[in-house]
């Protein structure tokens, strides 16, 4: 990286497609420079997939993706970042920045060389997509980020058409909005902290004006933590899981709407919300309490088809029935015999794919049927071309994707439109999650009967998790610090202690596992055998009513994860 920069920055400057390559790949030294930062910048103390890396390795992609181009015009490279970007999205972050590097080509789209005003523009453009993409965009997150960002670009392009000054500005009012993050969210009030997304993209652009200010970003001193440790989780904001209710599915055809106007109403009237069109023609998936409502809605816009509703309390309720009156160890389509091989399941119409980490875990997910693992889960989250590659290796042209981890299912949601198989994402954020998803896999039925029915039975799924604080915190409530043993009850921290299996008792009996049938232990981390079979043999004693076992599934950094029907 040289010390000083040829990028033109003056007025009435302009930018070819070779300026924008290297402005952004100095932006991608800086955000990897400062993977640690921002990797602090967490609200749970968990070791996970946090922000910094997953926005790092995604820029990394974008980047890479346009390294060998040479005297392209901007809007080719521009084009090439943002494919680069959506192939290596990781992560909620990941995935909000590669629709930030999307909305950005198309608002310069058909410039051979760009202005700061068309840079400024595509930010705007950036904006728009972005909130596109999420279906109830939180405000005090990283979409928070890019509007007022964009807001302050385009105010400076305005008043002066130089890309050192608007640059300049854009950072400025990239740091205070992040700074105003905890004013918006509760979440992040409560704990002290801004947004670790919004952080990120403030990082590229304070990196964009530093470069073009010609200071030397591979020799910087990297940023130092402001004492923030907040990281939304945008895929939580962006994807609810309600009460059971009606799952409603239905396309509707016609002329004379707005298909945002539409898409909003419709997404108000439930949740779970899958809605995908454009002016003649929607497509529409809810979870609702009232599904006479959404229709009669439609109905006004004009012709219904493919009208599918069913009642998931029911649909859940047959799978407990069907499951707990099998005798012990049978589950439908696992494998038969020790387990030890991949059950045949790859002749099935259907190709169901779990991501795991952990060679127990790994096992368990094949011996249930599993047609292939994807290696990830907490700890390093699969890119969006990872996921894509794995969809196109089965033979299958009908492709389940089980995420088990919610920073995952972001990522996962890419692929569907990215291939031409049909690819239905039930979004687990559990291994257990997936386990009771896989449970409720029926060769017979549909694709989107069988991911109705699975994400039903994966959400009556409780989890608990024992791992270590790996850094202090407050969240909830609960103050933590540094090495202490936590508890995680459906990915909501819940307990802390000095002990390991008190903590993990006491998050059995916020399960209310004295009404439990099935209790299955997974024990991973440093974990030893003999410590595992103890606290197995103490919690069977204590609730002699369930059906307890345990398994050695091999996951780092989590001694317990603890799955309850």
């Amino acid at each position: 990286m040289p010390t000083r920069t040829a990028l033109p920055a003056g007025p009435g400057e302009t930018w070819s497609g070779d300026d924008l390559k290297l402005a952004l790949s100095a932006a991608s030294v800086w955000l990897g420079r400062n993977i640690e930062v921002l990797n602090a910048l967490n609200v749970f103390p968990v070791p996970d997939g946090d922000t910094g890396t997953n926005m790092a390795l995604t820029m990394q992609a974008a980047v890479k993706q346009v390294a060998a181009l040479r005297g392209r015009p901007a809007t080719e490279v521009a084009s090439g970042v943002s494919h680069g970007a959506l192939m290596g999205a990781r992560g909620n972050s990941g995935v909000i920045l590669s629709q930030i590097f999307r909305g950005f080509a198309e608002g310069i789209a058909g410039k051979e060389r760009i202005t700061a005003r068309d840079f400024a523009a595509g930010l705007v453009a950036a904006t728009t997509t972005a909130y596109r993409a999420v279906l109830k965009p939180v405000e005090g997150t990283i979409l928070t980020v890019i509007r007022e960002l964009s807001e302050g670009a385009e105010a400076a392009a305005q008043e002066r058409d130089e890309f050192g000054f608007v640059l300049a500005e854009t950072a400025r009012a990239a740091k205070e909005s992040v700074a105003r993050t905890p004013t918006l969210l509760d979440k992040l009030r409560e704990a002290g902290v801004v947004d670790a997304g919004g952080q990120g993209l403030y990082m590229i652009m304070d990196a964009l004006s530093r470069f073009v200010a010609g200071e030397d970003l591979s020799e910087s001193e990297v940023a130092e933590a402001s004492g923030s440790k907040a990281d939304m989780d945008l895929g939580h904001a962006h994807v609810e899981h309600g009460e059971y209710g009606y799952c409603t599915n239905f396309m509707v055809s016609g002329t004379g709407w707005d298909f945002d106007q539409v898409r909003e109403k419709i997404a108000a009237m439930g949740d779970s919300a899958v809605i995908v069109g454009d002016g003649t023609l929607v497509k529409v998936h809810i979870h609702t309490e009232m599904p006479g409502t959404v229709l009669d809605y439609a109905c006004g816009l004009g012709s219904l088809s493919q009208i599918s509703i069913a009642n998931m309390q029911d649909q859940h309720d047959e799978f407990i029935e069907m499951h707990v009156d099998g005798t012990e160890g049978t589950k439908p389509n696992s494998a038969t015999g020790s387990g030890d091989e991949p059950p045949p399941v790859a002749q099935g119409r259907i190709a169901v794919l779990a991501v795991a980490s952990g060679a127990g875990l790994v096992k368990t997910f094949r011996s249930m049927g599993a047609t292939a693992i994807i290696e990830g889960g907490q700890t390093m989250n699969p890119s969006t071309e990872d996921l894509l590659k794995a969809i196109e290796k089965v033979p299958q042209d009908e492709v389940i994707l089980l995420p088990n981890n919610g920073n995952i299912i972001p990522s996962a949601r890419q692929t569907q439109s990215l291939t031409t198989k049909q690819v239905a994402v039930v979004p687990t954020d559990t291994m257990p999650q997936g386990m009771a998803a896989l449970i409720a896999l029926n060769f017979e039925a549909s694709l989107e009967e069988n991911a109705r029915m699975m994400e039903a039975a994966a959400s009556r799924v409780q989890t608990g998790e024992v791992t270590r604080a790996v850094r202090d915190a407050t969240v909830q409530g609960i103050a933590v610090k540094s090495g202490d043993i936590i508890g995680l009850l459906n990915n909501s921290l819940v307990t802390t202690g000095s002990d390991r299996d008190e903590v993990a008792l006491d998050l059995l009996q916020r399960m209310e596992a004295a009404e439990l049938e099935f209790i299955t232990i997974y024990s991973g981390g440093d974990l030893e055998d003999e410590v595992a079979e103890a606290f197995r043999d103490r919690v069977q004693e204590l609730y002699s009513n369930a059906e307890v076992e345990l398994v050695d599934g091999g996951q780092p950094f989590y001694d317990y994860i603890i799955s309850a029907e």
